[in-house]
Parts: structure tokens; sequence; C-alpha cells
């Protein structure tokens, strides 16, 4: 898990829920964890696109005075690729599902326990530390899978179409370079979960399918008439692609 010089983890938390702020911070802060909360979702771009040294994790709730969740994660995403847990009262469907498709990391109902959150940001954090990456062997060439136009650098943690970098949330990421790894054989959604969600998850989960959709839009690609992903019916999905 990503630390700060004084090995502690440094975590935003975007909520106006004074109350809950208060309680998550007693929880975390004996854990290992500095929390910081603010409570409007403005001053929570500005802290998060603004901190120096960045944040290791942002929890974000989706309604907020000013301008809601997503919107925050909108902005934070222009620039930052913080891992972002976010928070919702409603449980809905609907909100998870429109958060993920804008950048969220993970999602969580707000009558989770304590225990949980605490689960979760542990498997995005150790997601994270994989991006930052300590590559010893500097002359060593990068680790990297090429599928027609498409250029995934497992190394970087970077992909390229033609000549354009691809801006990918940590697990579009994961989940690209599985594809492209794997390329021509079909991964299933529970593979894929275990691969870049690091938990488990009940064998119906959807969210996989909702960021295999986010990144077909970044990789230009059609589900209908697919360059790169094809989805296997009742299989899960496989990279494809000229050499």
């Amino acid at each position: 898990m990503p630390d700060s010089s004084d090995g502690r983890t440094r975590l935003l938390m975007i909520d106006d829920d004074r109350k809950l702020c208060r309680l998550v911070t007693t929880y975390l802060e004996p854990l290992g964890f500095d929390v910081t909360a603010v409570h409007s979702g403005l001053e929570g771009v500005d802290r998060v696109l603004n901190a120096e040294p960045p944040w290791h994790a942002v929890i974000l709730d989706v309604m907020l005075p000013g301008i809601d969740g997503f919107e925050v994660l909108k902005r934070i995403r222009t620039r930052s690729q913080v891992p972002v847990l976010m928070l919702t009262a409603r449980g809905d469907e609907t909100d998870r599902i429109v958060g993920l498709e804008v950048g969220a990391d993970d999602y969580l109902p707000k009558t989770f326990s304590t225990r949980e959150l605490l689960a979760r940001l542990r498997a995005v954090l150790r997601r994270s530390v994989v991006n930052a990456g300590n590559h010893a062997a500097h002359d060593a060439p990068p680790a990297e899978v090429v599928v027609g136009a498409l250029r995934v650098n497992l190394d970087a943690r970077s992909a390229v179409m033609d000549t354009k970098p691809l801006t990918l949330t940590p697990v579009e990421f994961d989940l690209l370079a599985s594809l492209a790894k794997a390329r021509g054989r079909v991964k299933t959604r529970e593979a894929l979960l275990d691969e870049c969600r690091d938990r488990n998850y009940d064998v119906f989960d959807r969210s996989i399918d909702v960021h295999i959709s986010s990144l077909r839009k970044k990789l230009g690609d059609d589900a209908k008439e697919p360059r790169y992903i094809r989805t296997v019916r009742s299989a899960g999905y496989m990279m494809v692609g000229p050499e």
C-alpha cells in the first residue's frame, strides 16, 4: 500500500456528512491513514488537483452541495488518476453505473461497515502500487503488447492508439492489459474481476461490463463491429485485431 514519508497513507474524504467524516477518521487514523475531510464538491476538486504531494486515495460522496460527486469526479479525471472510492446514500444502481463510467475505481453504498470500507480502500491502494512501479532494470526493454494500432506498455502502465496516448483509469488499464496479453482467448467476467478488482465479487456483478463499455469508447471501438474487444456471448470478452 502506498505511504508518505512518515509511513502513513494520505486520504481525502469529500462528504458533507460531518458525522460520517468524523466516524471514518476515528476508525482509519489508528490504522495508518491521515484523513482530511472537506464538505463541498468545489473544495474537493481544488484539494485534489492542487495537492502536493498527491493524495493516495479519495473517498467521494455522490450527494454534495454545489456540484455533485459525478461532476467532481469528471473534473478530477481531467488531470488526475488518483484512486476514487464513491459513496452514495441511495444505493441506486444508476448512481453506481454512472460513477464507474465517469472513472470511479470502486463504489460503496452508505450502509457500509467500517471493515468493508477498509477492505475496499486497501484493494484500490494495492492496485495503485502497481501503477507506481519500481523498475530496477533500467536497461531492460519495456514489456509491451501490440495489437494493431494499439500499444500497451505493461511496465509504464500506459497505452497508445496510433500516436495518441489513452487516458485510462487503473481498472480500465488492468482490463486492457489482461485482454491484450490473452489476445485471441476468451477471458470470463469472473477472471477479469479477479485480476482487475482485487477482491471477490458476486458472480452476477455487472460492473465489469460498465468498465468494458468505457474502455471501448476510449479505444474508438464498436461493440457491434469490434476491432479490438469482442463480446463472447455467455462467456466473457476477447481481444481481437490485426497483427
